[in-house]
C-alpha cells in the first residue's frame, strides 16, 4: 500500500480535530510565556484549512493539498506562526509534487522539506525554546531510522517520541525568540506552546500511520 492523497487528507482531519481539542492547553501554556492565544491561533488555521479543503478536488494530489493548505493557514493566521506552517506546507508539497502516491522515501523528503521550511523561516536552531526543538529532533529521529531501515511506521513512532523529548525539555530553556524572550530567567519552567503544538500535529501524523497501514507500516 502507498500514501494517497486521500491519506492526507484524512490526517489533516485528524490534526484539525486534534488542536481543537487541545486548544485550551495550548493557550494555557502561552499564557505563562506571551499573550496566552497560542490556542486560538491554531485553531483558526486548522479550522480554516479544512475549509478551505472542501473546495479542493478528490482528483488533487499530495502537492496541490498542500498548497492549499499552506495558503489557507497564511491568510488566516497573521502572527509568525502563519508563515512558518505556510512555508512547512508550501515546501513539502513542492517536495512531492507531480508524485501520488506518495513511497516511503517520498514521506521522508516530505518531512525533510517541511521542517526545513520552518527552520529556515523562522531562523531558529535548538535550544532556542521554539517549534524547532521539537522538529529538529523529530526529523533527526526519522532520518536515523530510515538508514537503519526500519519499517515507515516505526520510523515515524521513532520520531514522535524524539519531538516529545524536545517539547519536555523546552521547559527547562531560557526563550531567546519571540515576545516570551523578554521574559528571560523567568521563561524557565514553562513549556513552550510553539513546541507543543509542533508535537500535536507530528504525533498525531505518527497515530494515524499507525491507524492507517498498521504498526509495520506496509508503505512501499
Amino acid at each position: 500500500m502507498q500514501f494517497t492523497s486521500a491519506h492526507l487528507r484524512q490526517i489533516l482531519g485528524a490534526i484539525a480535530e486534534e488542536i481543537e481539542r487541545q486548544k485550551d492547553h495550548l493557550s494555557a501554556l502561552d499564557r505563562e510565556l506571551g499573550d496566552g492565544d497560542h490556542g486560538v491561533t491554531m485553531s483558526i488555521g486548522w479550522q480554516a484549512v479544512m475549509k478551505a479543503l472542501r473546495d479542493v478536488p478528490e482528483t488533487a494530489d499530495c502537492a496541490a493539498i498542500c498548497q492549499t493548505v499552506g495558503m489557507a493557514f497564511l491568510n488566516a493566521v497573521g502572527s509568525s506562526v502563519g508563515p512558518l506552517y505556510a512555508t512547512a506546507f508550501l515546501r513539502a508539497g513542492a517536495a512531492v509534487k507531480g508524485v501520488d502516491p506518495l513511497s516511503a522515501q517520498d514521506l521522508l523528503n516530505f518531512w525533510t522539506a517541511f521542517v526545513g521550511g520552518i527552520i529556515e523561516r523562522g531562523k531558529a536552531k535548538v535550544g532556542e525554546k521554539t517549534m524547532v526543538d521539537t522538529w529538529q529532533p523529530a526529523l533527526d529521529a526519522l532520518r536515523k531510522a530510515y538508514e537503519e531501515g526500519k519499517d515507515v511506521a516505526e520510523c515515524f513512532r521513532l520520531a514522535a517520541a524524539a519531538g516529545k523529548e524536545g517539547m519536555l525539555a523546552t521547559a527547562s530553556m531560557v526563550s531567546a525568540k519571540g515576545r516570551s524572550s523578554r521574559l528571560g530567567n523567568r521563561s524557565v519552567g514553562h513549556q513552550d506552546p510553539g513546541a507543543t503544538s509542533a508535537y500535536i500535529i507530528l504525533s498525531t501524523f505518527s497515530d494515524q500511520l499507525q491507524n492507517l497501514f498498521g504498526p509495520q507500516g506496509g508503505i512501499g
